[in-house]
């Protein structure tokens, strides 16, 4: 029997526990008999043929590393069609029948385009703003939200001491699930989030206002990216309430670090999953977190799918945020 070749590649936005799901993806395929090639730099890797065959050691000592071993980049390029159909081309004539895509819907999208062109392809759901809709959680998601309690607990410290308000801005584009649990486990006074309307008079004024009746100094309002504004929040806090106002924008600290527990153990049945499911030859599939367990679903049936906000979470946070 032929040998089976399959390859792994990051792409998009880099993630804690990317590196873990490529080893398993490593190890995994060699424990089977394959080969399994590296592709550097996302989609742009199999288009410039950047790739590298691995071995157990290729991937010893990653687990624990944030980012991605491969790096990783996003393609315009792969977007038309001719270059689907180099990438392609290029796999089949490294004997490549299988690719494992680590990344968020724009690299699932281009896993559908290379399946479609003959390249039997398997999405692995990798970003820190756990916007797939697909899957419940994505890899990346824990670690991101513990780096910003760190250093959300860190901020609380000085609007204590300064009987300051505090405004951070935490990741995930349009997506408000970082802000929402991280805003829960500080104990934000409020939590701003695209998918809910929020008024700033009612959601921030009158939850401080009424938050000074108790007796607190200090307060803590988490901002997800996809709101924004934090600078003009913080202008508007100290102009109506007479309180010193500080935003900070957490950034890129987020995506960086040491993953957590969760995102490594995630991140390995994820890439055994997608392993297993390119040897029995199957593709166009999205490995996923339903309910609590790894699956896999249509690549097609995942795109489609809208994302659902937790609601009962963010009431719960409106709840017990005072």
């Amino acid at each position: 029997m032929e040998q089976k070749t399959i390859a792994v590649l990051t792409s998009g936005g880099d993630a804690p526990g990317m590196n873990a799901a490529v080893r398993a993806v490593v190890r995994s395929g060699i424990n089977r008999g394959m080969r399994v090639f590296g592709v550097y730099r996302g989609y742009n890797g199999l288009l410039n043929g950047d790739i590298q065959e691995m071995n157990l050691r290729s991937v010893s000592e990653i687990i624990g590393n944030g980012g991605t071993m491969l790096y990783t980049a996003r393609s315009e390029e792969f977007k038309k069609k001719e270059a689907q159909e180099r990438a392609a081309e290029f796999c089949r004539s490294q004997g490549i029948s299988g690719v494992v895509v680590i990344g968020g819907d724009g690299s699932f999208r281009g896993a559908r385009a290379l399946t479609n062109a003959g390249i039997n392809c398997i999405g692995v759901p990798g970003t820190i703003d756990n916007d797939i809709a697909c899957s419940e959680y994505t890899v990346g998601f824990d670690t991101a939200m513990n780096t910003a309690i760190q250093m959300v607990d860190r901020i609380r410290d000085t609007a204590q001491s300064h009987d300051r308000c505090s405004i951070v801005e935490v990741m995930g584009r349009r997506c408000g699930d970082i802000a929402l649990q991280t805003g829960i486990a500080t104990g934000a006074t409020a939590i701003l989030v695209p998918e809910v309307e929020y008024n700033i008079e009612r959601d921030v004024i009158s939850r401080i206002i009424n938050t000074q009746k108790t007796g607190k100094k200090h307060f803590v309002i988490v901002v997800a990216e996809g709101v924004g504004g934090v600078e003009d929040l913080a202008k508007y806090i100290e102009h109506r309430l007479g309180i010193e106002a500080r935003a900070t924008v957490l950034g890129h600290v987020q995506r960086g670090g040491s993953p957590t527990l969760r995102d490594r153990v995630v991140a390995s049945q994820m890439g055994y999953e997608a392993v297993s499911l390119l040897d029995r030859g199957i593709g166009n599939r999205v490995v996923v977190m339903r309910d609590g367990k790894i699956t896999n679903l249509d690549i097609n049936e995942a795109l489609d799918m809208e994302r659902v906000f937790d609601k009962h979470l963010y009431k719960i946070a409106m709840s017990i945020s005072i």
